[in-house]
């Protein structure tokens, strides 16, 4: 994605997670979902815990739209919430369906460690902090997986079991939320205070490294220790 139309924010923020997303684009659930080699169990594992982590996501989305500044970034915080959870949970039917995880077997699914301490953060982040910080937590959930998607096409195996994950994520309908999520971040970012975009710095960081929590903890089919 070509960063150089962006604002100072998000210019700034990517290339200080610059390595972050280089370990999350090459870490072993990533290269083995590309290959199509990534296990059943696995992609299993991730794929309810993402179903869970996007009902929390949505919720803080929605807190976002309550923030906003104007009744545009209302509307897109309002969509970017109907999108994660009726878009995505589409694609999450699909593979439920396939899978034969059927509404209960998800309901009685805990959220892992991984995905409690994200939507934990992320719903924290939204009642206790500015609308500015919140759009820096926020931005990584999109823009990584953009670009995960983007790079995960252009090396998948054909016949690929999980191309329509990979489809959705490089698709340019994602790629046009993403875009707007990082202008309404860096429009926030422009009359912020320095100690302000300090503060959004550190949650774009934190949820960087969440985010590969989050694939790393379906790779090690993590649940709780006790």
């Amino acid at each position: 994605m070509d960063r150089t139309m962006h604002t100072a924010f998000s210019a700034e923020a990517w290339d200080r997670n610059a390595h972050v997303y280089e370990v999350i684009r090459t870490m072993p659930f990533n290269a083995a979902l590309a290959a199509g080699s990534l296990s059943e169990a696995r992609f299993k594992h991730y794929i309810t815990q993402d179903a869970h982590y996007l009902i929390g996501f949505g919720r803080a989305l929605t807190l976002a739209g309550a923030k906003a500044p104007n009744p545009d970034r209302i509307v897109q915080f309002a969509k970017s919430a109907e999108g994660a959870i009726v878009v995505e949970r589409a694609l999450h039917g699909s593979f439920f369906q396939h899978y034969g995880i059927t509404s209960e077997v998800f309901a009685q699914t805990p959220l892992s460690p991984a995905c409690h301490h994200y939507v934990s953060y992320l719903i924290a982040t939204a009642y206790a902090e500015p609308y500015e910080v919140l759009l820096g937590a926020l931005l990584p959930c999109f823009w990584i997986y953009a670009e995960v998607g983007r790079d995960i096409h252009s090396r998948a195996a054909a016949g690929n079991p999980y191309q329509a994950w990979i489809d959705t994520y490089a698709g340019e309908e994602f790629h046009n939320a993403v875009r707007a999520m990082i202008t309404a971040t860096d429009e926030a970012a422009e009359a912020a205070s320095s100690s302000l975009r300090a503060r959004m710095h550190a949650a774009f960081a934190r949820a960087t490294q969440l985010e590969w929590m989050f694939w790393d903890s379906a790779f090690r089919l993590e649940s709780w220790p006790i």
